[in-house]
């Protein structure tokens, strides 16, 4: 006969609710490490100005430096040479997009082309662009046209590269499928070379953009009256370093932007690629 303690004792206890796993740092968003990361390096910036006595002449504080760029934007200094400087990217840019994909495809389907003409536009992309923006200012004068030119110079060799190495990496056996079957040249190229390549050219338009930014500030260091270039220029002549610290904020949101821009059709627009070639930040 079993007793009434028997059956307690036999009863099973329910098992104990597993905890969830912990999430590690590394498993956070990278826009949030990136935030938290940025906002400890201007805590620390800040604290060493103030504790080391730093003269606003030397490095400015961060806060210092947000009230420059508050008034500059509020007070209308800042974003007329703002608007300037990003048409001149924004030119510039496109200018070097459609000239390196038009030379990227000549060079990958031309043998002509790709021997005689590619290595003479190496080799002019060996010359210092610094070096030859006062001349491209002589040759276009002081207005925007010499600014667009300097900065699609820049833009236009990392996007060559990428759209010519992204062009030649067509597996050759899926090329001699698609002439097996009577496609054109054509028609291998707009349904099989250029799709497979879009990862390396979305590359390629991330770094341009960055160098686009970094050409249309050169342009305007060799001579402007007005853009983000002349800004800095005449903020340093006035030893205002606070304000160029605040125009140098200004030129880092607009290369990010338009980082996140590119990034973001291209994962859009190349939903295909695995982790390995497609650019995800």
């Amino acid at each position: 006969m079993t007793t009434t303690s028997d059956r307690s004792t036999s009863v099973r206890t329910p098992p104990a609710t597993a905890r969830p796993p912990r999430r590690r740092l590394v498993d956070q968003p990278g826009w949030l490490l990136a935030s938290g990361l940025a906002v400890l390096l201007l805590a620390v910036w800040e604290a060493a100005v103030v504790v080391f006595d730093v003269s606003a002449l030397i490095v400015p504080a961060p806060s210092t430096v947000a009230r420059s760029l508050w008034v500059g934007l509020t007070d209308g200094s800042l974003l007329p040479h703002a608007w300037v400087t990003l048409q001149e990217i924004l030119l510039g840019f496109l200018l070097a997009v459609v000239a390196a994909l038009s030379v990227a495809f000549l060079v990958t389907q031309s043998r002509l082309v790709d021997k005689a003409v590619f290595p003479l536009v190496v080799a002019t992309q060996t010359i210092p662009k610094v070096a030859i923006a006062p001349v491209l200012l002589i040759w276009f004068g002081t207005g925007m046209t010499s600014k667009v030119v300097t900065t699609a110079l820049l833009a236009f060799f990392p996007l060559l590269v990428n759209a010519i190495h992204g062009l030649r990496s067509t597996d050759p056996d899926q090329i001699a499928m698609f002439r097996s079957f009577g496609a054109t040249r054509g028609q291998v190229f707009r349904r099989l070379q250029f799709p497979s390549a879009l990862p390396s050219i979305v590359a390629g338009l991330d770094v341009a953009a960055i160098f686009a930014v970094t050409g249309a500030i050169v342009a305007e260091f060799v001579g402007s009256t007005e853009g983000l270039g002349y800004a800095i220029q005449a903020t340093n002549f006035t030893l205002d370093v606070s304000r160029t610290f605040a125009v140098l904020v200004l030129l880092s949101a607009i290369g990010i932007t338009l980082h996140f821009i590119i990034t973001g059709v291209g994962r859009r627009v190349v939903f295909w690629a695995n982790d390995a070639t497609r650019i995800d930040h």
